[in-house]
């Protein structure tokens, strides 16, 4: 009784030694990144990466992306590092970017699936790393949601969905990215997008070149984040253009029945309250920042759908419309 006295009064926190306790016992934990909260577990606990697992609802088939707090720590997982790795993780390290690199045996394969790569990053919250320093492991942490639902960027977030079923969320505040991290691997040599993210496609070019993309599969991904449905309310969910939801609102009668997600500015005839905008000045940055969260709150207005206005496809714009098509896709 006094133990379960304790979770409910430690539910969430800043305390990083009552995270750090949970998590040298084999437990769970939401933590907080720059890009969005997640489930964290040890990564070198089999039976921790299982729970992780089971309380997402996710599919042993999707790898995890493992946490770590700094470059050197991350040669300890992976046989090898290529120099335009390097290169990225001098401009781009710690932030919103993860390396897909072949796997020491130390990794268990539960947590890639299986295949010989791993997906780590070092992410840039200063909660998250200030824990990462006190710990003898790295942590595998995917979104703190279940599975294919919108990911969380705040703790209460991550409390409304997942506060029965792990004992301590690591409050950091609201993320500040809002999407997940771009993902890197360099198979043959040549680096290739696995998921666009936090860190758009042209600051990498920038860095080290071209790059090649890689589109989403529906199964058997090859990284974390690729698969083709992910990121959907439950409310019906529809993605248009601007013109398109335009000439299509005009001709629907019940227009109180919608939720409106557009990028600048609100539509006639809906509603203001059905309404969010992501960002009046048009800032990616913005967008991305509010992406998740005005997407839950779309959710919970009970509306028969919710119409999506694409961003432009530049920038961080990339990374919203990945994740705005893969909500619409059912």
């Amino acid at each position: 009784m006094l133990q379960n006295i304790i979770i409910k009064v430690l539910m969430i926190g800043q305390d990083i030694q009552t995270a750090k306790q949970y998590l040298d016992n084999g437990q769970l934990v939401a933590i907080p990144t720059e890009t969005v909260y997640g489930l964290a577990g040890n990564a070198l606990n089999e039976k921790a990466v299982l729970a992780i697992f089971k309380v997402k609802q996710r599919p042993s088939f999707d790898p995890l992306i493992v946490h770590t707090d700094s470059w050197d720590k991350l040669h300890q997982f992976v046989t090898e590092v290529p120099e335009q790795a390097t290169l990225l993780a001098q401009h781009l390290v710690p932030g919103a970017i993860t390396f897909l690199l072949p796997k020491k045996s130390i990794v268990p394969d539960l947590v890639t699936s299986g295949l010989p790569l791993v997906a780590v990053r070092i992410p840039a919250h200063p909660l998250a790393l200030a824990l990462l320093k006190t710990l003898a492991y790295p942590l595998a942490a995917p979104s703190a949601n279940p599975f294919g639902y919108i990911s969380p960027t705040t703790a209460q977030h991550v409390a409304q969905q997942l506060g029965d079923k792990i004992p301590y969320i690591l409050d950091g505040g609201a993320c500040q990215i809002g999407v997940e991290s771009t993902i890197i691997g360099f198979e043959g040599g040549v680096p290739t997008i696995y998921r666009k993210g936090g860190i758009a496609i042209e600051v990498i070019e920038n860095l080290i070149g071209k790059v090649q993309l890689q589109e989403h599969s529906s199964s058997n991904p090859k990284a974390p984040g690729q698969l083709k449905s992910h990121y959907a309310p439950h409310t019906a969910f529809e993605l248009l253009d601007r013109a398109t939801l335009l000439k299509k609102l005009s001709d629907t009668p019940h227009k109180n029945k919608l939720a409106i997600l557009s990028f600048q500015d609100y539509v006639s005839a809906v509603p203001l309250e059905n309404q969010r905008v992501l960002s009046p000045t048009g800032s990616f940055s913005e967008a991305a920042r509010h992406l998740f969260a005005y997407m839950r709150e779309l959710d919970a207005l009970g509306c028969e759908a919710i119409w999506a206005e694409q961003v432009p496809d530049v920038d961080l714009g990339r990374a919203i419309n990945d994740r705005l098509r893969r909500a619409a896709a059912r």
